[in-house]
């Protein structure tokens, strides 16, 4: 009975605490952002800041986004840090973030004539261009570039990556 009343008074702290913290955007120099993380991580830490999470998103170059209790411990955690630009005003709201940490389905990216490369499979390694999107089956049907005729294989999305830009 004890450890059903003390899994109940966790759920109201841990409940109690989202609703206090807050996020905030850290602007940092492009490309440095892991750095710049790391850095707030043992300051952090030696300091016994209240600073629940450190996000470094992918697609959001030259921010990282902290989960704290108020500003006031953004501006303990970043001051004079080097490659920290600023702050961006005003905090950031959960839907927000949580659109950065989902991560989109592969097929959701891909369109019809774009270039991918082939990541698994027979033909991993190969480049291809998106000839049809078959989103019910999560398959996509490609025409290897690399083949000297015409070429059309169907594999899964999942074998798929969109191909850089060169």
């Amino acid at each position: 009975m004890s450890e059903s009343s003390g899994s109940g008074t966790t759920a109201t702290k841990r409940r109690s605490l989202q609703q206090r913290s807050q996020f905030f955007a850290v602007r940092t120099t492009a490309r440095q952002e892991m750095n710049v993380a790391l850095l707030i991580e043992n300051r952090v830490r030696n300091r016994n800041l209240a600073v629940y999470s450190i996000i470094v998103p992918s697609e959001l170059r030259g921010y990282i986004i902290l989960e704290t209790a108020g500003l006031h411990v953004v501006y303990e955690a970043i001051r004079d840090m080097k490659h920290v630009k600023g702050r961006a005003s005003g905090a950031l709201k959960w839907d927000d973030v949580e659109k950065l940490l989902k991560p989109k389905p592969i097929i959701e990216q891909l369109s019809v004539g774009e270039e991918v490369e082939i990541v698994a499979g027979p033909f991993r390694g190969l480049r291809a261009r998106v000839v049809e999107i078959n989103k019910a089956r999560n398959e996509v049907v490609l025409n290897i570039l690399e083949a000297s005729f015409p070429l059309n294989v169907t594999v899964p999305v999942e074998y798929v990556k969109p191909a850089k830009k060169v």
